[in-house]
């Protein structure tokens, strides 16, 4: 239905503010680079990622999301010499013997930069970023890196796409439907062979959103959120292995909340696993790496909240392709 009259959309892009504003994802484990830049150059190729995220198909103006990702390292001491870091003649770097011998990586930087759309309704924002992280050695098998992802926040509002009672309508009329507004995001990675753990911020910069030049609807505005994540990898057998994880998200006002997920891999050739996110959703994943060039993940989200009764659930596809792989590594190896 696309008639939306003067006070719903005044109260659609008042209260945006009151609740969270960038994309939700599933498979962020898959791609953690998403909602934290600390991970940019993290593993020693290039690392290409496109993902499209389907949420509660069925739901008239529901979000569509779609991104484009890509990173790499810089510093030759990192690409071509890092043989303590690497598996040898052909080892699985998710077995347990390359564990035991593994040694953090030596010092190097990594550049990047993220393509994000996410559409919901008549509302597009498009974030363009570019990253850079610096990672350092704490240990003999602990790296430390930090992050920052600068760029711009594009706000846009498809008036093609709404009916309104009144063509003048103030909360839009003599406005500016397509804006551009700053947009900075912080992080920091500690990761190890067996677990990882970082934090991250997004939207640092609060901006106003307004589509009109009354200032009675110039209310909107972004915030800030906030992101904890950790992990570890446990061994059930040589090339079988469980990682629990979890994600906490802060944005105020609104409640905190938290993702529980649980990961299978299978040597370096597939994986499964599950997520429950709190009052929204419970999903499944897949994913198969083929060969050392390409992989592909799948999760299909069931959805727990209220919406149940008319979405009939999320699907988000990954697909990621790792350039310049001089040590054919399958699977990567820092972070999941």
């Amino acid at each position: 239905m696309k008639k939306l009259y003067s006070g719903i959309l005044f109260f659609l892009v008042a209260t945006s503010s009151w609740a969270q504003q960038k994309p939700q994802y599933t498979q962020y484990i898959f791609n953690n680079y998403l909602i934290n830049p600390a991970i940019t150059g993290i593993e020693n190729y290039t690392d290409i990622k496109a993902g499209y995220r389907n949420q509660w198909t069925g739901l008239d103006g529901a979000p569509v999301t779609m991104y484009f990702t890509a990173h790499t390292p810089i510093g030759n001491k990192f690409i071509q010499g890092d043989p303590m870091s690497q598996p040898a003649n052909g080892e699985d770097p998710m077995s347990r013997s390359y564990v035991q011998d593994y040694q953090a990586a030596p010092a190097h930087h990594g550049i990047g930069f993220t393509v994000v759309s996410d559409k919901a309704g008549p509302i597009t924002q498009s974030n363009y970023d570019i990253t850079y992280a610096y990672h350092l050695g704490l240990s003999s098998n602990l790296n430390l890196s930090v992050g920052v992802a600068a760029g711009l926040a594009n706000i846009n509002l498809n008036t093609s796409q709404i009916t309104l009672e009144n063509a003048l309508d103030p909360a839009i009329a003599n406005g500016t439907t397509n804006q551009f507004k700053p947009d900075l995001g912080l992080g920091i990675w500690a990761y190890s062979a067996t677990y990882f753990v970082g934090v991250s911020a997004q939207q640092v910069l609060p901006q106003t959103l307004y589509f009109s030049s009354n200032s009675t609807y110039n209310q909107s505005k972004t915030v800030p959120h906030y992101f904890f994540t950790a992990g570890v990898k446990l061994f059930l057998a040589e090339d079988v292995t469980l990682l629990p994880s979890v994600m906490l998200k802060y944005v105020k006002p609104v409640p905190s909340t938290f993702d529980l997920n649980l990961k299978m891999a299978f040597q370096d050739k597939f994986w499964i696993g599950g997520s429950y996110r709190r009052n929204d959703a419970i999903a499944a994943m897949a994913g198969i790496n083929v060969g050392s060039f390409l992989n592909l993940g799948y999760a299909y989200d069931f959805t727990t909240s209220n919406l149940n009764t008319v979405s009939n659930g999320t699907h988000e596809i990954i697909l990621g392709i790792m350039l310049n792989n001089a040590y054919k590594v399958i699977c990567p190896r820092r972070f999941w």
